[in-house]
């Protein structure tokens, strides 16, 4: 039986104008409907966020950690619901879901810690003022997610928010409506939370523009949380800063893997192929971009094409099958499309490079240059390009060579050798003997170039969605210039 979904507003559940369907990609069939909002819709949920921004602000932080708390717990005991509903939805690996709805609950966690962090200064005064730096809350977030890891991602753009007295409108992805909003909201609601505290409305592609629009200019929102292309990045970022309106931002990426001379070729291949495959390369952090040193570059290869063939391809409720369904035709189309010009201009198919279905298979390309849009646009799927390089030198200039700055690894026997060539990749985020797909809950998650603005986690959370006052109390001490001064006689 197909469920319906309604949307979250007020602490109320409510129907839409009208519904949509929400396939699941690894058969075809309806997976749920979710109701369709519209701009109309939206404004009612950022009124209830409004409405219930100053009494959540109010609370004491230990009580807006108690609900954070509450709610990691409810998604603790849900995790084999929330994590079916990852694979019914996203298409994602059984085991990949599992791990998003425990780091999820680690979110929440580490969002109630950080409600014990928004501190701020006394500083000096020469005057003998109490000159004190608070943060206050913005008021208002509104969080757009994407659908590749969206109950990590919505969580991740909303409960740091939410934490500081913020209160959030979320709009999960049009691919994964449920998974990436309505199943927390039911969280946040078993927990007891506040009514207002969190809002969530769905639409389909039709209406992203005009309620993902109205979520950004209304004049009750004070802040934007957004995590997803580059190019829908672009248009938030311009539209909010028309509005001189904070938003943090976490776009695309085309991630190197740089593998030196020295690397300990297991770790280089069991990395490449995590960072390369995990989720069919839907990861913003995803190794898009090998570049092996030459004397090592056949043994790799041979070596890293070996351990992708074994990777097993189909349903992705079975535990063997770590490559499930691309998210839908359009983005199967833009990959293949990548693979097959590659190949067009000279690249080498070592493995892959065909489908069945939404079912692309691991695909490992040699002989790759930087005049393919393979190794320079974004690809967001299974696929491996390898670029020799001479040394790291070479290895740097390449790897920055892109319009992208997200994040990167680097496989070497010396970790002197690895920091040193870390410090100078133009990047959000580097790791030493380590993929590039990387993350938690506290660290300044965030890239640089067109790879995003600003940074989500941590004190970086902190920071993104709170304003920095100056207040002061004066006892007396401050000296005017005569000509102001009352004269009483």
């Amino acid at each position: 039986m197909t469920t319906q979904h309604k949307l979250f507003i007020g602490g109320q559940w409510t129907g839409g104008p009208n519904s949509f369907d929400i396939v699941n990609p690894a058969d075809g069939s309806l997976y749920a409907r979710a109701a369709d909002a519209g701009i109309a819709e939206a404004t009612r949920a950022i009124e209830a966020a409004a409405a219930s921004s100053r009494a959540w602000s109010a609370l004491p932080h230990s009580r807006r950690a108690r609900v954070l708390l509450d709610v990691a717990a409810i998604i603790e005991e849900k995790q084999n619901e929330l994590a079916a509903a990852l694979v019914a939805e996203a298409g994602s690996w059984i085991g990949k879901a599992m791990f998003e709805t425990g780091y999820t609950a680690g979110i929440f966690r580490a969002a109630a810690a950080a409600a014990y962090r928004s501190t701020g200064e006394t500083l000096p005064s020469e005057h003998g003022k109490i000159s004190l730096v608070v943060r206050e809350p913005l008021g208002v977030v509104t969080v757009i997610s994407p659908w590749n890891f969206p109950l990590l991602l919505s969580s991740r753009g909303l409960a740091f928010a939410l934490a500081v007295g913020n209160t959030v409108v979320l709009k999960p992805s049009e691919e994964t409506p449920v998974s990436g909003g309505l199943l927390l909201a039911k969280c946040f609601e078993e927990a007891g939370a506040p009514e207002g505290i969190l809002n969530v409305v769905t639409c389909s592609r039709a209406n992203v523009g005009a309620v993902g629009g109205e979520l950004i200019v209304n004049p009750q929102v004070s802040g934007i949380s957004f995590t997803g292309s580059t190019a829908v990045g672009r248009q938030v970022g311009a539209k909010a800063g028309s509005l001189l309106k904070k938003a943090c931002l976490e776009l695309g990426g085309k991630d190197a893997l740089i593998v030196t001379d020295d690397a300990d070729l297991n770790k280089a291949v069991n990395a490449a192929t995590f960072g390369c495959f995990m989720h069919q390369g839907q990861i913003c952090m995803s190794v898009e971009r090998i570049l092996v040193h030459d004397s090592v570059g056949e043994e790799f290869t041979s070596r890293f094409v070996k351990n992708v063939k074994k990777l097993g391809v189909g349903d992705p409720a079975q535990p063997a099958n770590v490559i499930g369904p691309i998210i839908n035709r359009r983005q199967l189309q833009k990959i293949h499309d990548q693979v097959t010009e590659a190949k067009a201009m000279g690249a080498n198919i070592r493995t892959g490079g065909r489908y069945d279905g939404l079912y692309y298979r691991p695909t490992v390309l040699t002989n790759v240059t930087a005049q393919m849009r393979v190794f320079s646009q974004e690809t967001f799927g299974p696929v491996a390009p390898i670029m020799s390089v001479r040394d790291d030198e070479e290895a740097i200039n390449v790897a920055n060579d892109s319009e992208y700055g997200l994040s990167a690894g680097i496989m070497t026997g010396d970790e002197e050798r690895g920091l040193a060539i870390a410090r100078r990749l133009q990047t959000g985020m580097a790791h030493v003997n380590d993929s590039p797909v990387n993350d938690e809950p506290i660290v300044p998650f965030g890239g640089v170039k067109n790879s995003g603005l600003g940074r989500h986690g941590g004190t970086a959370s902190l920071e993104a969605f709170t304003e920095t006052r100056w207040l002061t109390l004066d006892r007396g001490g401050r000296p005017y210039p005569p000509p102001f001064n009352e004269n009483i006689e």
